[in-house]
């Protein structure tokens, strides 16, 4: 697609991967709604990327928010226009066993709310988003358009993670369905499955977490975020991408 002059909403805007996209996407000449939860690192968004002006407009939201996510699709609308690429990045990190004994021999079940939390971050998000987004686009009777969702490569499923990779297999089914769906109103959905990354959310694993991990990775590194750009750029100059999850992992087998 012609991204220059298009209409794009990230989500997860604020740091990470998330702040890397939007920075390419200004770079190459979009419109810009950075979306994030956290308002502190939407005010240091705005201050670092000023000489961009109305081109980046600042949307705190909680994404797994029905109502915030329709009155914040109607605030960008009016402000920048009906969106031509949606990003659902926004993503959160539970991490813990189904079930476990700890060292005094109590029985410890992985909480409801930490499992609820993690799967309406990241599974009912996208769809709230991306609903809004359809939605929108078919009003004004506008085709084509891209949802983009981020998933990861541990949606095969990882010790430990039962929320995450869940919610996150969830998003790729959901990526191949849309696909199916859209298509017939031009509308590309795809997804990209990152490895371990070089994020803020990395760096809260302990260190022999993370060398369990690259060991497990070829090439023995983490993916830098610009690295993870470079799929999402592939995925918005290609039209003919569809329906997919690219994997982005340096050939990582975690399973």
């Amino acid at each position: 697609m012609k991204w220059k002059n298009a209409i794009a909403i990230v989500t997860g805007a604020g740091s990470g991967i998330g702040h890397c996209f939007v920075e390419q996407l200004l770079r190459g000449g979009c419109r810009v709604a950075a979306v994030d939860k956290n308002t502190n690192r939407l005010e240091m968004l705005a201050r670092e990327y000023t000489e961009h002006g109305d081109a980046l407009q600042l949307q705190p939201l909680d994404v797994a928010n029905e109502a915030s996510v329709r009155s914040a699709f109607a605030y960008l609308t009016a402000h920048l226009g009906v969106p031509d690429i949606l990003v659902n990045n926004a993503g959160v990190l539970r991490d813990g066993l189904l079930v476990q004994r700890d060292d005094e021999g109590y029985v410890r079940k992985l909480p409801t709310a930490q499992w609820r939390s993690v799967v309406e971050t990241n599974l009912t998000g996208p769809f709230l988003l991306s609903r809004e987004f359809v939605a929108r686009r078919l009003e004004t009777g506008i085709q084509g358009g891209l949802i983009v969702n981020i998933s990861s490569v541990t949606s095969a499923g990882n010790p430990g993670q039962s929320s995450y990779a869940a919610s996150k297999a969830g998003l790729d089914a959901l990526t191949r369905t849309w696909a199916l769906e859209l298509a017939f109103h031009g509308i590309r959905v795809i997804g990209i499955a990152p490895g371990l990354t070089d994020t803020p959310m990395a760096a809260t694993l302990r260190s022999a977490e993370r060398e369990d991990l690259l060991a497990q990775i070829p090439l023995r590194r983490m993916a830098t975020v610009k690295e993870i750009w470079l799929g999402l750029r592939f995925a918005l100059e290609c039209d003919y991408f569809n329906g997919r999850v690219l994997a982005i992992d340096g050939g990582a087998s975690f399973n």
